[in-house]
């Protein structure tokens, strides 16, 4: 319960971004805020259920095209997202008890290629979602600029809370000690009478509702997407890397994680535009090496250099 109390002020100080009044800051707390989300969720699937998942981008462009068709079509932008995550849940778990017979980088490659096949389908349908040339989506509200970055802000943050909290609930329940169990050893939990099949069923649904329902409220931000925006591999490869730095199996550790990174990227694009590709990658395999376990190493390594 202690760990959670800074976790709980840290979100809570975040509601002060808008008081700033500036629109680069709030643009960078909700990017923050989003990616936090798609992290906390692929954790779900690969952190406790341990299955590489890359299927993150298709759900986020799923919910993305979903919020922003309905918006188009007169529905509010509430509903698009709610629609969105529906939608997703059905979707990834009809799909989970499809690929999920597969496993190890079997399934990896097939939930990646359902980023690609999305995309393929999202470009050739034309006469929905605009194929190549895009989707127009109205504004949330016909305010300000620095009005609606705050509402989509304040919405991105409520999204990241009842993320964190979803995936706090999952971790201390039957599904999440099931879903260890399948980590640790699947077909030891099968033969105690576990139906592996379900809970992997049920964790690839619901790691996709709130990566939908962000990629919704993304199309509403932005107010034009097309299918290389919203299907960017980027959206499946950074909430990995960020779940990898906070810690793997923690939604803490996923959010915390987010935040990092982006604060890295942040300071490396600021500072060293030209190498700042090349500059990040470094810094990332660097965390990775010396904090294997990710934020959760350091009270190690701390202790380790106590008594060395």
């Amino acid at each position: 319960m202690k760990t959670y109390i800074p976790i709980g002020l840290f979100l809570a100080l975040l509601l002060l971004l808008p008081v700033t009044g500036d629109t680069y800051v709030l643009r960078l707390g909700t990017i923050a805020c989003m990616y936090a989300v798609l992290a906390a969720s692929w954790n779900v699937m690969g952190g406790l259920a341990g299955y590489p998942s890359f299927a993150t981008a298709s759900f986020f462009g799923l919910g993305a095209y979903t919020g922003g068709l309905m918006m188009v079509n007169g529905w509010p932008f509430v509903l698009g997202m709610l629609a969105a995550g529906l939608l997703a849940f059905v979707f990834a778990f009809v799909l989970g008890v499809i690929l999920l017979r597969l496993k190890g980088h079997y399934f990896a490659i097939a939930s990646l290629a359902t980023v690609e096949v999305l995309r393929e389908v999202a470009n050739s349908a034309t006469g929905i979602t605009g194929g190549g040339m895009g989707l127009n989506v109205p504004r949330v509200a016909d305010i300000s600029v620095l009005g609606e970055a705050t509402i989509i802000f304040y919405v991105m943050w409520g999204l990241l809370l009842i993320t964190a909290v979803a995936g706090l609930v999952i971790e201390k329940t039957k599904l999440g000690f099931g879903l260890t169990c399948i980590r640790q050893n699947e077909q030891a939990a099968e033969t105690s009478g576990l139906n592996t099949m379900l809970y992997k069923a049920l964790a690839f649904g619901l790691s996709a509702i709130m990566c939908a329902m962000a990629g919704s409220l993304y199309a509403a931000w932005v107010a034009y997407i097309e299918p290389g925006d919203v299907f960017d591999i980027l959206y499946t490869i950074k909430p990995v890397v960020m779940a990898l730095i906070g810690g793997v199996g923690s939604t803490i550790g996923a959010v915390l994680g987010a935040f990092v990174y982006i604060g890295i990227e942040e300071i490396v694009w600021r500072n060293f535009l030209e190498a700042s590709t090349g500059l990040l990658g470094v810094l990332i395999v660097g965390l990775l090496l010396y904090l294997p376990r990710g934020l959760a190493s350091i009270r190690r390594l701390r202790r380790y250099l106590s008594h060395a």
